[in-house]
Parts: C-alpha cells; sequence; structure tokens
C-alpha cells in the first residue's frame, strides 16, 4: 500500500522554498502568464498521454505547487498520466477567472504530441480541489472526472451539471480546519447531482493528507 507521508517539518522546508520559476510557462491570451509543472511518467509512453491538472491549495503559489508537484505528480505521472501543476498567476486559487486560465493551459498542453487531446481530469488539494469542482461545473463536457483530496460543496450553483461525473473524494476526519465535519453534508450535495462517487472520510487524518495510490489506481481505471 503506498501512502504518502508529511511530516510537518519536510513541508515547512518546501513552502520556505522560493521557486523562482517552473518548469515552463504559457503567455495567456489576456496579457498574464501563467508558470506550470510537468510531469511524465519515468518511462515513455508508446501513445499520447492523457492529461491531468493537480491544483494546489490556498493562494496557489509557487511553492504550494511545488509541494503538489514534489508529492503526488510523479505519483500520478506513473499510472500513466501527463501530469500539470499549475501556479496560480495572481495568488487567487484557480477559480474565477483563473478557471478559463487553467482550461487555455490545459489547451495548450493537449498541442504537444505526447499528450492526449479531448477531456482532462482535474484533481486538487483544499482550494485547489474546490477549484477543480468549480471548473467541472462550469464546463463539464471538458472533463474526464475529479479528484478533490479534499474538497468541500459550499455551493450547489450548478451542481446538476456534473450528473454523471465521477468523483473521488477524500477528507480527513481530523482536518483542522473542521473539513471532516461537513463531509456528510458534502456527499450529500454531490449524491443529490447524481455524481458517480467515491467517498471516503479518513479516520485520523488532517487537512492535507497522503494519498493511497492503491486505491486510487483501480478509481482511474474506471475513466479509461
Amino acid at each position: 500500500m503506498r501512502i504518502l507521508a508529511f511530516p510537518n517539518l519536510l513541508i515547512a522546508t518546501i513552502l520556505s522554498i522560493n521557486v523562482a520559476a517552473a518548469q515552463d510557462k504559457l503567455e495567456l491570451e489576456d496579457g498574464s502568464t501563467i508558470q506550470y509543472f510537468l510531469t511524465l511518467p519515468e518511462i515513455s509512453a508508446e501513445a499520447p498521454l492523457p492529461l491531468a491538472v493537480f491544483m494546489g491549495g490556498g493562494s496557489g503559489n509557487a511553492p504550494i505547487s511545488y509541494s503538489v508537484y514534489r508529492f503526488y505528480a510523479s505519483e500520478l505521472a506513473n499510472l500513466g498520466w501527463a501530469v500539470v501543476v499549475p501556479i496560480s498567476p495572481d495568488n487567487r486559487s484557480f477559480r474565477g477567472a483563473n478557471v478559463d486560465r487553467v482550461r487555455e493551459l490545459i489547451g495548450f498542453l493537449q498541442q504537444r504530441d505526447d499528450v492526449q487531446e479531448g477531456k482532462t481530469l482535474l484533481a486538487g488539494i483544499s482550494a485547489g480541489g474546490m477549484s477543480a469542482l468549480e471548473i467541472a461545473r462550469r464546463h463539464p463536457d471538458e472533463v474526464l472526472g475529479i479528484m478533490a483530496v479534499p474538497a468541500l460543496v459550499r455551493d450547489d450553483t450548478n451542481l446538476d451539471s456534473l450528473a454523471g461525473m465521477p468523483v473521488y473524494l477524500r477528507i480527513g476526519s481530523a482536518d483542522e480546519l473542521g473539513w471532516g465535519m461537513q463531509y456528510d453534508a458534502t456527499v450529500e450535495a454531490l449524491e443529490k447531482a447524481e455524481v458517480v462517487l467515491d467517498a471516503d472520510l479518513l479516520y485520523g487524518e488532517p487537512h492535507m493528507f497522503g494519498l493511497d495510490w492503491d486505491r486510487v489506481e483501480p478509481w482511474l481505471e474506471t475513466l479509461e
């Protein structure tokens, strides 16, 4: 069972790093720039890879996005995905105006020979998970599935647009922000929207937790 641990000291060290530049950047149509980390499997694939966008929590700034890249992207990539971790261009997560910026980044990356065109997997931690839900419910026809690890549903606007959407939801029962106490309400809202839900409340886990990739992998296989 491959479960990733997050020692507090290591997280503090990672988040204190001044990440001057990501692996690459894209000049957007609105004149702003979005930087990003792109990760591919260690073993080259013979066919183009499906694309996953993995968004960090909080403001989605460079240190936060680097921690997602460092701890999650390679694990997901080695399950057969091209994984992009975007850095918010305005320190405002990936919601609101940044929804279309993420979509523009997706379109750009899907022009690569090693990345498939078509629907994208959206994943995110905390505010990144809620961003994944927002992007998906605004553009469900562009989304293959959602990994919200964790996320809450605080607004059910357009939530019914997710009907039939595969959603992988995990929330820690010991979440220091109290998200564990809102697990049932979030599950109820998603079930009411008729998503295809794989949800679990992780006993004793805090707000940020490692993923059990042996459980993630079979869920990903259902998306193919």
